[in-house]
């Protein structure tokens, strides 16, 4: 059976485009900008609703923006339900339905997003009263049904799914687990459980509860006058009930006392996801902010940073590594993270640590420093002057209880900062001693590695609940390679039922974004193949191998198989395991352990195929590809769902990751029927 990783890898890398920068000769920095801050007009409502307007009449456009910065909330065992929440705005009011809400903004040629914490849209200044109008209709007098709850909730739950086999999503979650605290508005994360508890009595109840004008601002920017955007507020928004939203309580969270590692064993990760962590309380009024926002940029800003100097331009470990910290009024985080090919695990988290101590405890050049000077202010200076942009920073000034001269001494202070300081910042607000370092990744392959380090491993499971440590398993005594081919061939039939099998042709189908596609595959028994996807009205993939010869078209551009690539194509018969079980160049790699099941590892050069220890079936494939000089990836695809068609089970799922699980279901099969030989030509 040809491999559906195959497909996956060629219509990924049909997509991708790799350019070649010349970091070697860097722009010289001018002289700082003097920058003209404008001031936003303001008023308040008496139910506390805070509005700030900012007139450009350059275009015939308005954009408006309603946050609301109230505290962090805890949701419990209802997690979700600020999600759904948001979900369910703006589909119409108590009078107005969902259909006719949207005729009305195609209308205008207006867009308005909606959340329980924000709302957003854009319009023609001329159509400014009316969808200012819809737009305060669909806030303060939302129409949530039942029926829109469950499609939401369909929506939600398949994000998790989703995500429940996703190396990074894990990782992120157990990050803040560890981080927060699961009892910590940060530490929260969603499960089916809790999104199949939340009940239309909860969506009411939260959104009365936090959708209040208490904190909220109101920004207007464009075509607009300040009088008249102050009748059209008052009309609109004074309905709205003073209140203020309720406050959380729970515990603030602390930094570890020693640097440990929080692993997390995926079987099926291809690449470990690396973050080295620590809590911080860093404010935008705080003496040294400047200092740390340079600080961060010099270790792993951006791709002069140490971390991305280190990780992919010296050794080509990672895509990309980079640190961030956040400034806010609540408890934040700095990270510094990679996503790395199993094999340099250990080795790249020795680096990132190392880079980290640099910028503690070693004065970055004035050089450096230079750069990531010209970096901030020619951002700042970029967008300064523009009107949305001078709303935020009115807006933030409110938020985050700035200084009213903030922006407008930014540069100065950005210019003003020294090697130092930003010593001194990194020291305070980087920690390589009492980190709190999260690795997601497959424990078989990266754990004695990490042991070696020294330093201290905790395990956790997906949830970021404390477990055991990953158990290694060994192959029986007598086991072999012909002993699982075996044990394959006759949990699916047997091999005369496999051998009465001339030709197959199946068609599948599968969601991506929200897009279906379908593929059709041809094979035989002797080996040749054929694979069509087509979606969204055109063909996307077509590849086509007459046993000697073949082709890989990509939306139209088609081009002859490598030798390579035809040397890949030797699996193409309907039921390989048939010449495998003869083959010479076949080992048993071990038994390893894919989607919680304990399977059999097989492999042939760069081609790995994995069998239930138990039943015997083939639940994955795998293929190693270059994706850049040096660098491999792993392709996995998964099989289940096994059926009995013609007296033989074939796989009706399966399964690739292309950065995200996509899953084909088989909805049509034909056995000995509907194929010939110039499908392959």
């Amino acid at each position: 059976m040809k491999k559906i990783l195959y497909i996956a890898f060629a219509f990924v890398m049909s997509l991708s485009v790799q350019a070649q920068v010349d970091r070697s000769v860097q722009p010289q920095p001018g002289p700082a900008p003097k920058i003209n801050l404008g001031k936003p007009q303001t008023f308040t409502l008496p139910n506390g609703l805070k509005v700030l307007v900012v007139e450009n009449h350059k275009l015939p456009r308005v954009t408006f923006s309603l946050s609301l910065d109230n505290p962090p909330s805890l949701e419990g065992d209802i997690k979700g339900v600020d999600n759904l929440t948001s979900s369910l705005l703006g589909n119409g009011t108590s009078k107005i339905s969902k259909d006719e809400y949207n005729e009305q903004l195609d209308f205008f040629g207006a867009s308005i997003g909606f959340s329980v914490h924000s709302i957003g849209g854009t319009t023609l200044s001329k159509y400014f009263p009316e969808v200012l109008s819809l737009a305060s209709k669909g806030a303060l007098d939302p129409l949530f049904t039942q029926e829109e709850l469950e499609s939401e909730r369909a929506k939600l739950l398949d994000v998790i799914k989703v995500d429940e086999k996703s190396t990074s999503a894990i990782a992120g979650r157990v990050q803040d687990v560890l981080l927060y605290g699961r009892n910590h508005p940060k530490g929260e994360y969603l499960t089916e459980e809790s999104i199949n508890k939340i009940t239309m009595a909860d969506i009411n109840n939260y959104y009365q509860k936090y959708f209040v004008p208490e904190n909220a601002y109101l920004v207007i920017v464009g075509d607009v006058k300040f009088d008249e955007v102050k009748k059209l507020v008052t009309e609109n928004f004074s309905s709205w009930k003073k209140a203020s939203a309720p406050k959380s309580v729970y515990n603030e969270p602390v930094n570890l006392t020693e640097t440990r590692i929080g692993f997390v064993d995926v079987p099926n990760a291809v690449q470990s996801e690396i973050s080295v962590n620590n809590i911080v309380n860093l404010k935008m009024t705080d003496p040294d902010y400047f200092a740390v926002l340079l600080a961060n940029y010099i270790l792993g800003g951006g791709s002069d940073g140490y971390l991305f100097m280190n990780l992919r331009e010296g050794h080509g470990w990672t895509y990309g590594a980079y640190s961030g910290i956040a400034a806010d009024k609540y408890t934040t985080d700095f990270s510094a993270a990679a996503a790395v090919r199993n094999a340099v695990t250990d080795s790249a988290l020795v680096e990132m640590l190392k880079e980290v101590k640099r910028i503690r405890t070693t004065l970055p050049s004035a050089k450096e420093l230079e750069l990531a000077k010209a970096k901030y202010i020619g951002n700042f200076v970029m967008t300064a002057e523009k009107p949305q942009t001078v709303a935020g920073f009115a807006l933030r000034e409110k938020t985050q209880s700035l200084p009213a001269d903030f922006y407008e001494n930014y540069i100065k202070n950005i210019d003003a900062v020294t090697l130092e300081q930003v010593q001194a910042a990194a020291k305070k607000y980087f920690s390589d001693d009492a980190a709190r370092i999260v690795i997601a990744g497959k424990a078989s392959d990266v754990l004695p590695g990490l042991e070696r380090l020294g330093i201290p491993i905790d395990f956790f499971d997906k949830y970021g609940n404390p477990t055991t440590k990953p158990e290694t398993k060994t192959v029986e005594a007598g086991v072999t390679v012909q002993n699982i081919l075996n044990k394959y061939i006759n949990a699916i039939g047997g091999e005369a039922a496999l051998k009465a099998i001339k030709t197959l042709s199946t068609t599948s189908t599968a969601s991506i974004q929200g897009q279906e596609i379908t593929l059709l595959k041809k094979n035989t028994a002797d080996g040749k193949s054929f694979q069509l996807i087509t979606g969204m009205g055109m063909t996307l993939l077509k590849t086509a191998y007459n046993g000697k010869t073949g082709f890989v078209e990509v939306q139209g551009q088609r081009k002859d198989m490598t030798s390579e690539e035809l040397a890949d194509m030797k699996y193409s018969a309907i039921f390989p395991e048939l010449l495998m079980i003869n083959s010479s160049t076949i080992q048993l790699a071990g038994i390893d352990n894919l989607n919680g099941v304990d399977v059999y590892k097989l492999v042939d050069g760069d081609n790995a195929f994995y069998y239930d220890v138990n039943t015997g079936l083939k639940v994955g494939e795998g293929v190693k590809k270059e994706v850049a000089p040096g660098q491999q990836v792993d392709q996995l695809g998964f099989y289940s769902d096994y059926r009995e068609i013609s007296g033989v089970k074939i796989p009706y799922s399966s399964t690739i990751n292309v950065g995200m699980e996509v899953e084909f279901k088989v909805i049509d099969v034909k056995v000995n029927e509907g194929v010939v030989d110039a499908d392959f030509e």
